[in-house]
């Protein structure tokens, strides 16, 4: 998609997740006349501010930042307002007021890591693992007052992979996403834009995950077991217990093994398999409570494991 004329864009984001849009859209024909991003905050034991993944990748580029503490506020409203932007981008943001999403020529446009309107909410990438789903995506659209409910502007797909988890799927989707937002902005820029209105009737959630969610619960298929070992690592980790402390399991594949649930009941060089309501899980990976993260045959010889010891 070739645009005719460049785009005066304000770009808005926080994490790693945004960052190649933000280098995409910096190397492209449209100027970015601002960014936007949180505040710093304070973090780690020595309380030092720290700038996010956005704010540090602008400095880098040598571009404007605006870090306001409430985007309500009147000034930062006459900010983006004195700019007169064509497009206002979010990736990865918080919920913009009504005020500041309506001022661009264009409007503004977000980018979500899902193939609305399924899993509209903050954790798709995590929502699209837990559920065994085969393929995901990223959706441009216009922003609307209800959150992920705009008109569809366009759409990439990629099929997910047996071993995919959160952070791998995550980097395909933030690159695949680099690449749709680009072609968004050029496609708005064509005056050929044709927008798609979602099908509220096969929307899905995909509200903020908890820490409850992370723990396994062997009575559960060896299937839904793995899918949620994969929809939380590495990072922060599916767990389950052994002999009172927290086991993190990192990497685990199927097997059809059965036995009593929660129960190990293969043991090998450098992996252990534990019983599920149905199938069973090799265990590949793990990261003992306080420690590192390991090979499983690394935590074997520190934490020996014999046939009968249970999980949970």
């Amino acid at each position: 998609m070739n645009p005719t004329t460049p785009l005066k864009i304000v770009f808005m984001g926080t994490p790693d997740f945004a960052v190649p849009a933000l280098e995409k859209l910096h190397s492209s024909i449209h100027q970015i006349q601002l960014v936007v991003t949180i505040p710093d905050k304070q973090q780690g034991r020595g309380r030092k501010l720290r700038s996010s993944a956005v704010k540090q990748t602008a400095q880098a580029l040598g571009l404007p930042i605006s870090q306001p503490e409430n985007l309500k506020d009147s000034a930062f409203i006459s900010e983006i307002k004195s700019l007169l932007p064509d497009l206002i981008v979010v990736v990865a943001f918080q919920i913009l007021p009504v005020d500041v999403f309506t001022l661009p020529r264009f409007g503004s446009i977000n980018l979500h890591a899902s193939l609305l309107p399924r899993y509209r909410g903050a954790a798709p990438i995590h929502w699209a693992l837990l559920n065994g789903d085969r393929e995901s995506g990223v959706t441009t659209f216009f922003l609307k007052r209800r959150v992920d409910t705009g008109n569809i502007i366009l759409q990439s797909k990629i099929p997910i992979k047996e071993d995919d988890n959160l952070q791998t799927l995550y980097n395909k989707l933030c690159n695949l996403g680099a690449d749709l937002v680009l072609d968004t902005l050029n496609y708005i820029a064509s005056g050929k834009v044709v927008e798609g209105e979602q099908d509220n009737s096969l929307s899905t959630p995909a509200p903020k995950v908890t820490s409850d969610m992370q723990l396994l619960n062997f009575e559960e298929s060896a299937e839904k077991c793995h899918n949620r070992v994969r929809a939380f690592a590495p990072t922060p980790g599916a767990f389950t217990y052994r002999n009172g402390s927290r086991l993190k399991l990192l990497s685990t594949e199927l097997s059809n093994l059965v036995g009593k649930p929660g129960t190990v009941i293969s043991l090998a060089p450098d992996s252990f398999t534990v019983a599920c309501g149905m199938g069973s899980l090799i265990i590949n990976y793990v990261q003992p409570e306080s420690k590192k993260a390991m090979q499983a045959d690394s935590y074997l010889r520190g934490n020996p494991m014999q046939i009968g010891d249970h999980l949970g």
